[in-house]
């Protein structure tokens, strides 16, 4: 039995990499949805940029040693370790910081909205003289 490069025997549906590259494709599928990047995705990125961050400070303090051994003053090595302090704090906002909201995302908050509701309610809840007759 020949195995078609497209069908679920063998080929782009199975994982099968040779097929793809057979044809000049990536074997890695292309994204053709507008949906966001997964929790986890997000959480992983999150990590590896406070890890950067974090990673500053070590080098900082061995370079504020050394700054003490060539130059013999503290103000240098002082200058280098009151820049690393903010450090932390820094990478923890930035850490927690969530993407970007895309613009088709729908507003939770209308203010004009719920200006509205209130002024509706508002008009329920007054007494309304009616006119029998």
């Amino acid at each position: 039995m020949t195995k078609h490069p497209h069908s679920s025997q063998g080929g782009f549906f199975t994982g099968d990499d040779s097929a793809a590259r057979a044809y000049g494709k990536s074997a890695k599928p292309l994204l053709i949805t507008g949906a966001s990047e997964t929790f986890e995705q997000q959480q992983r990125a999150r990590v590896r940029k406070y890890t950067i961050l974090m990673a500053f400070r070590i080098p900082a303090l061995v370079l504020a040693a050394i700054a003490y051994s060539i130059t013999g003053t503290g103000w240098i090595p002082l200058l280098i370790i009151a820049l690393s302090i903010p450090l932390p704090w820094i990478a923890v906002l930035i850490a927690n910081d969530r993407p970007p909201r895309r613009k088709d995302e729908p507003d939770r908050y209308d203010a004009r909205r719920r200006a509205a509701d209130a002024d509706q309610r508002a008009i329920e809840q007054q007494r309304h003289e009616t006119i029998e007759g």
